[in-house]
């Protein structure tokens, strides 16, 4: 059973140490010269400290210090975490290359690994649990490091990755809740939403630090974590789609990123302004509005996950077919779709001119 006083003064120790800690770190990135300068490819105008993240970190630290879980995975996570830290921070100031960062992820998996925190297995409906084998601690290194790039990916508009991963967490934690199995699995969510509201004071817009690859990397490697703790040892109903649904807007942002630069024989390691919020930002969305548009898609997968991780058969085929409806919406949102087509966003768009040229005429008739 969770005390739930203890996970609300751990909340609140996660939110208001990294609310304080922000400034100082702030004023560090500024002093070591740790800023995100602008570019034909970045939206924002003026120089900005980065490094956030490590505030964010230090805000999650307190908060389990105060909650002191004992697990036997703990120690290989943390260290795992420090790993990340460390090489976020170096290309932060430095601008490291693509494969040391890798190197630095591959690091961060292999503690889990040799911890024994893997995928191990999956369930699937009629075959049952499928015992993934050898291919297990593959599948680990691909999930570790495919979710903390993805979240690393997002990172670009002021708020974007801060907001998106809270609402996932949220998810993550609302089905720790109600399984109560991972009890770690809750207290590293909790103290992680505590630690990114603290943060968003500070990050959303206009952004007066940014978290750097200090915060992204960690937020997507705890994400990885979480997801492996709780949601991939669920044994409800193709359990491996669950954390799939909650941190769908990252996953598919980061595929269609890759369809995309592919198809456009284009190097998949480099980074360009064609991703989902750049898309809304050219289609006329303001900053603010874009980031509160995405915030939406993840609110909307984040509950279809909760529910997919209690339905009947029927009702997962439905969820379904409601979640791939959102992501061919977030695919034409996006551009990545074949031949151009976008049938879901001209349908909207026809029935809302159909119903603006109704209410014309009923204007007019109104008028005689």
């Amino acid at each position: 059973m969770f005390n739930y006083t203890d996970l609300a003064i751990a909340f609140a120790i996660s939110l208001v140490s990294t609310f304080l800690l922000t400034y100082p770190v702030r004023k560090l990135a500024l002093r070591l010269k740790v800023v995100d300068f602008p570019n034909h490819r970045k939206i924002h105008k003026k120089v900005t400290p980065r490094l956030g993240g490590l505030a964010t970190f230090l805000g999650v630290f307190l908060g389990l210090l105060y909650l002191q879980p004992h697990h036997e995975h703990l120690l290989e996570i943390t260290l795992g975490a420090i790993v990340i830290i460390l090489t976020g921070a170096l290309d932060d100031r430095f601008q490291i290359r693509p494969v040391v960062k890798l190197a630095g992820q591959l690091i961060a998996a292999s503690f889990l690994i040799s911890s024994g925190l893997i995928i191990e297995n999956i369930t699937i409906p009629i075959i049952g649990l499928i015992d993934l084998g050898f291919f297990s601690v593959l599948i680990t290194i691909l999930w570790i490091v495919g979710i903390t790039n993805a979240i690393n990916l997002i990172d670009g508009l002021d708020g974007l990755a801060t907001g998106v991963t809270t609402i996932a967490l949220i998810s993550m934690f609302v089905m720790a809740l109600i399984d109560m199995q991972s009890i770690l699995a809750a207290f590293i969510c909790i103290v992680l939403i505590g630690s990114n509201l603290g943060f968003l004071f500070h990050n959303f817009y206009p952004a007066k630090i940014y978290m750097g690859d200090t915060g992204s990397n960690f937020l997507g490697y705890m994400l990885a974590v979480v997801s492996i703790l709780g949601l991939f040892k669920n044994i409800a109903l193709f359990s491996f789609i669950i954390p799939v649904i909650v941190l769908a807007v990252p996953i598919f942002d980061t595929a269609f990123a890759i369809i995309r630069r592919a198809y456009n024989k284009e190097n998949i390691m480099m980074p360009d302004n064609k991703h989902v919020h750049y898309q809304l930002l050219a289609k006329g969305f303001s900053h603010r509005k874009t980031v509160l548009i995405i915030y939406a898609f993840s609110i909307l997968f984040g509950a279809m996950a909760i529910l997919f991780s209690k339905a009947s058969l029927f009702t997962a085929l439905v969820i379904t077919f409601f979640v791939l409806a959102l992501i061919q919406l977030l695919a034409e949102v996006s551009g990545v779709v074949w031949g151009g087509r976008r049938p879901i966003i001209d349908t909207i768009q026809r029935r809302f001119n159909r119903k603006e040229k109704d209410s014309g005429k009923g204007n007019k008739n109104g008028a005689y």
